[in-house]
């Protein structure tokens, strides 16, 4: 089988190495790619948006499984395009991929279903949500209805800050057309799990448990990024917290979103706030996370191909997710100033220890080929990902690891995983 992957980053470089490792794949494609991937798989220059591209490609190389690893493209409704064309394909169709493109339905959508989350309120009118502020508690979280690359949320101590944060977002429109509508609801405290899962329609299937570091700096100082690391799984996610969601979050939300007549099939991915009165929903991603599919995807032990086909043809029910008994810690290396200035363009040396070495990858993100060489093109470069047999050991690893590689304004936080040494 021929299989093609939608996506540029180092979730899709994880999917790829997964998919690599299904006997039923005979060839990999990668629309657009980038350097790292384009060592396991064939890079065609088609970028994730270019949807007519992307039907004609895969209709004419016979592609016989396409997985859309992106949310833009989702949301945007590929799927959708890519169905009507007789193609199989793994993800959402649009109008079940708006649990991630709106944050004003996903609330909506729990607050109906009664799935736990923090109360909110939203706003269309920026006049309308400086005037309700006046009213509110502080601190509060403002967030983009739209997709914001995982950047379109402010956290605001007082008022003058959430006034500013309202400006910024509804007004000097920091975050595109994300920010035409908001939602602003109550801070919550407690331990934030990451928690992915497949699903078909009907059947859900939890995946190992992770967890996100989002900050750019130590201490969880500095702005949101896309992700500065991750581990899995949790030692936080306890087998009562896994109970708990089970009856009253994951099923209900498969559930919820069939009643509405937009049955979901791909990946739900589950933001939870584990706090002092239970785990509530902080948000939903409609595709696998970056950088959690870099922890959860090499500790999986099925077929991911096979997966993915289930939750096509709804036989998820059949299918039992294995995970190995073990840890795995990843450490993204990123370019000086991200995530707002810096520079491209910098050799990267070291990556050939990766092939050498059992149990550690490096997952690339924001890198290109220029000539032999490869070097850095994007904010966050590499995720460098290593197991261990517990986390402790797996953390140790994985800077260990990130000390194979070097590129001039290289930039990592060094508390990744930190959270591990208090449970």
């Amino acid at each position: 089988m021929k299989v093609l992957i939608v996506g540029s980053g180092g979730r899709e470089h994880a999917i790829a190495a997964s998919v690599r490792k299904s006997p039923k794949v005979d060839k990999i494609y990668c629309a657009p790619g980038n350097a790292g991937i384009g060592q396991i798989a064939e890079c065609v220059p088609i970028g994730a948006m270019e949807f007519d591209k992307i039907v004609d490609f895969a209709k004419r190389e016979g592609i016989g499984l396409t997985i859309v690893g992106m949310d833009d493209p989702l949301v945007g409704g590929l799927v959708d395009e890519m169905e009507a064309a007789g193609l199989r394909v793994f993800g959402p169709r649009k109008n079940a991929a708006i649990l991630e493109g709106s944050k004003a339905f996903s609330k909506d959508l729990m607050k109906k279903y009664k799935i736990p989350t923090a109360a909110y309120e939203t706003f269309d009118d920026p006049q309308k949500a400086l005037e309700y502020l006046e009213t509110a508690r502080m601190p509060v979280v403002l967030k983009a209805d739209g997709l914001a690359l995982g950047k379109g949320v402010l956290i605001c101590q007082d008022l003058e800050e959430a006034k500013a944060g309202v400006r910024t977002i509804m007004l000097d429109k920091k975050f595109g057309a994300a920010g035409n509508r908001m939602v602003i609801e109550e801070f919550m405290t407690g331990r934030e799990v990451s928690v992915l899962s497949f699903v078909d329609g009907k059947t859900i299937k939890i995946m190992s448990s992770a967890q996100d570091h989002k900050r750019a700096q130590d201490g969880d100082q500095g702005l949101n990024t896309g992700g500065m690391g991750t581990f899995s799984p949790s030692p936080f996610y306890t087998k009562e917290v896994d109970e708990f969601c089970r009856r009253y979050i994951y099923q209900a939300t498969v559930d919820a979103m069939a009643a509405e007549g937009r049955p979901f099939k791909g990946v739900i991915f589950f933001g939870l706030m584990l706090t002092k009165d239970g785990p509530r929903v902080l948000e939903y991603n409609a595709r696998f996370g970056d950088p959690e599919a870099q922890v959860v995807l090499p500790r999986m032990k099925n077929d991911l191909v096979e997966v993915a086909e289930a939750c096509i043809d709804g036989t998820l029910d059949r299918i039992e997710l294995q995970f190995e008994d073990n840890a795995a810690v990843c450490v993204v290396l990123a370019s000086k100033g991200y995530p707002t200035a810096y520079e491209k363009g910098f050799p990267i040396s070291g990556l050939e220890r990766f092939e050498q070495e059992e149990g550690y990858y490096c997952f690339h993100a924001g890198t290109k080929k220029e000539g032999e060489r490869i070097v850095t093109n994007g904010g966050r470069v590499l995720g460098v990902t290593a197991k261990g047999a517990d986390l402790k050991e797996a953390r140790a690893n994985a800077y260990k690891a990130a000390e194979w590689v070097a590129f001039d304004n290289k930039y990592m936080r060094h508390d990744i995983g930190k959270a591990i040494d208090e449970a």
